[in-house]
Order: C-alpha cells, then sequence, then structure tokens
C-alpha cells in the first residue's frame, strides 16, 4: 500500500435519470429547468395516496436476455457505468487495481415485491432461480463488477439516501491511499412501487401537491411539503491523478476531499441544528485543504422536506460560517425528485459539470424562499460563477451525513 496520499480526479461520468438516458440529456433537462415528475398510471397507483412520482425518461437499453436476470437496480448501474467506462477513455487498468463502489439504499427492492406475489399467487416453483442476485443490496456493486473485470475488490454502502456519495467517498479513500488506481464510483435506486410510496407517505415525508406533478418538488420554498420518489443511477470514474496524467487521460476534475459523520439524532429526521451535516462538510474541507471561502458552489441535498431543508441551510451556516452567504447554492431534486440512494451519485455528476462549465442550475419551483434559510439559491435563471470548488451533500435516514468536496482540473 502507499504512504503517501494520492490526488483523486474524475475522468468520467455516466448517469440515467428522470430527465434523460444519460449524462448529456440530464444535464440539458437541468439546465432547461425541466421537470422529470409525472402521474403516474400504474394498475396499482390507486392503492396508494401519492399518485406521482419522477421515473426514468429512458428505459434502460438492454437486451430481454440481459435485463431478465438483473433488478431495475443493476440495470441502471450498468448503463451509467457503461457511459462512465466510456468518457473515461476506456481505462486498461491491471484487474487487480480496479475497483468498483456502488451504493443503493434499498437494493432490489422491485424484485424482492414482484417475487413475492409470484410466490403467492403461483407457488415456489415459479419464483425466478435469480431472485437472491436481483434483490441483494450488493447487487449493483456486483454487476458492474462483473461487467467490467474488477478483482481489486468491490463495495457496495448501504447508508440510505446517502449510499451513492458514501460510496464515492470511500472509493476517494481507496484511491487516496493507494488500495485503487481506477475506482467505478455511484450509486443507483429503484422504489417506484406501492409498498415505498405508502410507507413514505405514512411517514408525511411524500409531497401530497399532486394537481400538477411538476410543482411538487420545491426545495427550500415556504410551500415546501415533502420530496417526491424519483429512480435513476449515477456514476463516476475515479482515478489516481498520475495514473490518469500517465495514460493521457481527460481531467474534469478532483476529488479533493470528502466528509462522513453521524447525527445519532434520529432514525427519520435530521437533527435540527445541523451539527452532524456540519462536520460532514467541514472534513470535506479538511481532507481537501479547502478553506469555506474556496467554496463557490453548493449542490445542497435539499429534498423539500420543512424541516430537512432548514436543518441543511443551518449546517452549511455552521460550516461554512460567513462564507455560506456567498456559495451559490441549487437544488436540483426540483427536476429530478429525490433518487434516493441514487441521489447524491446522479449531484455529484451535476456538481462536477457545474464547478467544469461554470454554471450552476437555478432550482425549480422557489417561488417564495423561506424566511429562515439565507442562503443564496439560484432560482429563474441560471447562474454563472467564478472558478472554485464545489460542494455535494447528502443525508440519509439512521443519520448519515456525507458531503463531497471537488475542485477544477
Amino acid at each position: 500500500m502507499i504512504r503517501t496520499p494520492r490526488r483523486v480526479v474524475v475522468t468520467g461520468l455516466g448517469a440515467t435519470t428522470p430527465l434523460g438516458g444519460d449524462v448529456a440529456s440530464t444535464w440539458e433537462g437541468l439546465l432547461a429547468g425541466r421537470s422529470g415528475v409525472r402521474r403516474l398510471t400504474e394498475d396499482w397507483i390507486e392503492t396508494v395516496p401519492v399518485h406521482i412520482a419522477a421515473p426514468l425518461a429512458v428505459e434502460p437499453p438492454l437486451g430481454r436476455v440481459e435485463a431478465r436476470k438483473l433488478d431495475r437496480t443493476q440495470q441502471m448501474a450498468l448503463v451509467a457505468s457503461r457511459e462512465a467506462w466510456a468518457d473515461a477513455g476506456t481505462p486498461d487498468v491491471d484487474p487487480l487495481r480496479l475497483m468498483v463502489c456502488v451504493g443503493s439504499g434499498i437494493g432490489g427492492v422491485l424484485t424482492l415485491l414482484s417475487q413475492h406475489d409470484v410466490l403467492r399467487e403461483q407457488g415456489a416453483r415459479k419464483v425466478t432461480p435469480h431472485v437472491v442476485p436481483m434483490l441483494m443490496p450488493n447487487g449493483p456493486a456486483a454487476t458492474v463488477g462483473l461487467e467490467f473485470g474488477a478483482r481489486g475488490g468491490v463495495r457496495a454502502p448501504v447508508s440510505a439516501c446517502a449510499s451513492g456519495t458514501e460510496a464515492i467517498a470511500l472509493a476517494y479513500e481507496l484511491i487516496k491511499f493507494g488500495r485503487a488506481d481506477v475506482i467505478i464510483a455511484g450509486g443507483t435506486e429503484a422504489a417506484i412501487a406501492p409498498l415505498p410510496i405508502a410507507g413514505f407517505a405514512q411517514m408525511q415525508a411524500l409531497s401530497k401537491r399532486q394537481d400538477d406533478p411538476t410543482l411538487a418538488s420545491r426545495p427550500f420554498d415556504k410551500a415546501r411539503d415533502g420530496f417526491v420518489l424519483g429512480e435513476g443511477a449515477g456514476i463516476l470514474v475515479l482515478e489516481a491523478e498520475e495514473y490518469a496524467k500517465a495514460r493521457g487521460a481527460r481531467i474534469l476534475g478532483y476529488l479533493a476531499g470528502a466528509g462522513i459523520s453521524s447525527d445519532a439524532y434520529h432514525v427519520a429526521a435530521p437533527e435540527p441544528n445541523g451539527a452532524g451535516a456540519a462536520r460532514a462538510v467541514q472534513e470535506a474541507l479538511e481532507t481537501g485543504d479547502l478553506a469555506p471561502a474556496d467554496v463557490a458552489h453548493v449542490n445542497a441535498h435539499a429534498t423539500s422536506t420543512p424541516v430537512g431543508d432548514l436543518a441543511e441551510s443551518k449546517a452549511l451556516y455552521l460550516a461554512l460560517g460567513s462564507a455560506a452567504g456567498s456559495a451559490v447554492v441549487t437544488a436540483t431534486k426540483s427536476m429530478t425528485g429525490h433518487l434516493l440512494g441514487a441521489a447524491g451519485a446522479v449531484e455529484a455528476v451535476a456538481t462536477v459539470l457545474a464547478m467544469r462549465e461554470r454554471i450552476v442550475p437555478a432550482t425549480r419551483n422557489l417561488d417564495a424562499l423561506d424566511d429562515e434559510i439565507e442562503l443564496d439559491v439560484v432560482r429563474i435563471d441560471n447562474r454563472n460563477i467564478k472558478s472554485g470548488a464545489a460542494l455535494s451533500n447528502s443525508f440519509g435516514f439512521g443519520g448519515h451525513d456525507v458531503c463531497l468536496a471537488f475542485t477544477p482540473g
């Protein structure tokens, strides 16, 4: 193992989201302020109280034989990883120096639910023999590892809505300290089904604004009333700087730092004053050798829940001090909905692009900023920003707090 810490670079991006089937269409959708939220038409929709969600814009482009052995989470992770790998220039890396870190908050819940129905209605002999590999939470990571022959290790963090971000943070540490040269990292989630929707609705976590689905996700807005459930996947290819440069790779930016903390407050509610989340932000800055004033942009976790958005605002002021007021903040969940374990990974992709192109997508549906939130949240029009560091926040049930700090290449 290398003892001298190495710098970590981003060389490839991949995504499939409610806005598009790849990074380019997703980014175009964010810059256009387009909403991926719609009214569901599934035959079960009348059995649940919330009828809106943010499904994929494009179904995973896989063949029938390949797709039937993979849960939807695995399909999306595979599609996004293939794009990211191609975007990175298909690195010719020693398989023993290649790793995968792909997280999911729930795993193969669609397989679990559908195969339970098969068992109940048709009997045990009709259950697919692929059911266990399809439902296990490490299934997406395993699928990607098999696709690219990663023999250095396959990791699958499960930390609710912070899963994808924690997977990227883990990859950062593994490369930094010499365990791998290249890591495919990110998150995936597919949970648009009656049970998850009913469960979140019972918690009063979902928006009830169903008259116009595109207006439902309203981070930081006075009228916000909960998140909109979405699905998707986001993947980054991360490399050691010297390895990427030696092979002539295009460097999209640096993953300069990462911070992980926990609230130890409540299984579902954030610490109200934001202290736990602030510790993650501070650690990301410290590991990246960054000062609060270096932060030009923040992609906020901002799910559109009344308590969560306010706690994050407080956390940013605790961590950044007066510099929090000068960081340009956006909440892309206003367009994508909340992708649970994939959210932070997709948002990391958006953060890298915003930093690289120096333009921040406006937060959709922000008609009236909450009086208690003093952040500079972009609204109505996209905002050009100065060159500088960019943060991506993710927080999850169980008190998981993760922050990634990116710097320009």
